[in-house]
């Protein structure tokens, strides 16, 4: 079948994006879907950061291929061997799929799956399959698994979870990634406990929702810090007791003052050096800095090992908020519907698919928290 999709053809293209247009929204053959895969008529996707990402270097992927990893859709058609779902299923994507058999699915982390991430790598779906084509033939990538910047798509019905169909779709792909990642940050990888202190050091939409997580659980102090001071203001909004600038020199200095030696759980998603670096710093004795973030491949950090050792401090990573995609997304949408996660608040602006690279100089500029598409 032929659709409108949004095609990557070049990534470290100049600024401004709506005129370099590294993104080309055009028609793009869509093969059926093969054993164990499912058609998904896409409803709304959301633009990440981490979209943006692939799109300026920082996370180099193939190309040509078909963005977006963060969305909800309609089941349309399943293919052979499909169980879990059927057509008129509601659903939100998962930017890993998990194929239930390797030792990290296995044991209980299906974010860490080493088929899924060599599918992911590589630019198919789970199981080698590539459904993707245009010009007549060309092959086009996938991204993640998913590539929802599209009206349908083909996915393994492992990348993939039955969602309440009560629940509004442009706000259901938010659960997606942003909510997924930010909040399972809080509660699957730290453990937070209730009535801790926290800080988040990055405040886009994955940084927000970790603010999210730690205000449903009673955080005494929320620091929030970033280099914009509008994402500030949304943090202060969504319930930040303490906001900081990024970028005073005395931003730690200033931090841990006013904290009395720092947080007790801190959460970098910023995806840069310095904000691991001010996460490090700003984790009080015994503390635990757990991130999200993505920064290029060849950045590393540095931490002064004697202080890791004489404060006792926990550095984590996070992926897919280390979550079960299958029983923490209708988890965190119940929470939602309760009014404990309010994530729709997030949303800053709803847009067409064609508009797809001025949301990514809006993204850039930081003016939006998450812009959604809409088919």
């Amino acid at each position: 079948m032929k659709m409108r999709a949004a095609v990557l053809t070049a990534t470290q293209t100049p600024k401004p994006y709506a005129q370099s247009r590294p993104v080309e929204v055009a028609d793009v053959d869509l093969d059926p879907p093969g054993e164990g895969e499912v058609l998904v008529e896409m409803k709304a996707a959301g633009v990440c950061h981490s979209d943006l990402s692939i799109i300026n270097g920082t996370r180099p992927r193939p190309t040509p291929m078909v963005m977006g990893h963060e969305a909800a859709g309609v089941v349309a058609e399943v293919g052979p061997g499909v169980k879990r779902l059927k057509a008129g299923d509601h659903v939100a994507f998962v930017f890993v799929p998990s194929c239930g058999h390797c030792q990290p699915c296995m044991s209980g982390r299906p974010a860490l799956c080493e088929p899924g991430a060599e599918a992911n790598t590589v630019g198919t779906l789970l199981g080698g399959g590539e459904r993707l084509s245009w010009k007549g033939g060309e092959h086009v990538n996938h991204q993640v698994g998913v590539s929802c910047f599209a009206e349908y798509a083909v996915a393994s019905e492992c990348s993939l979870i039955k969602i309440d169909q009560t629940l509004p779709l442009d706000e259901a792909a938010l659960f997606s990634c942003a909510v997924i990642t930010g909040v399972g940050a809080v509660l699957n990888a730290a453990q937070m406990p209730s009535g801790a202190t926290a800080a988040v050091v990055g405040c886009g939409g994955v940084g927000l929702n970790a603010l999210l997580a730690a205000k449903m659980l009673g955080a005494k102090r929320i620091v929030a810090i970033d280099t914009d001071e509008r994402k500030l203001e949304h943090a202060r909004k969504l319930g930040a007791t303490d906001t900081f600038l990024a970028t005073d020199p005395n931003c730690v200095e200033n931090v841990r003052d006013a904290t009395s030696g720092g947080l007790a759980y801190v959460f970098e998603a910023a995806g840069t050096v310095e904000a691991m670096e001010i996460g490090y710093k700003i984790t009080r004795r015994g503390g635990t800095l757990t991130s999200v973030g993505l920064s290029h491949p060849d950045t590393s950090f540095s931490v002064q090992h004697v202080n890791l050792v004489a404060e006792e401090k926990t550095i984590k990573g996070c992926y897919l908020g280390s979550c079960v995609p299958v029983r923490d997304i209708p988890r965190y949408i119940d929470l939602y519907q309760r009014g404990l996660l309010p994530v729709d608040k997030l949303i800053t602006r709803k847009i067409p698919l064609d508009e797809i690279n001025e949301a990514f100089d809006r993204l850039d500029a930081g003016e939006e928290l998450r812009q959604v598409i809409l088919f």
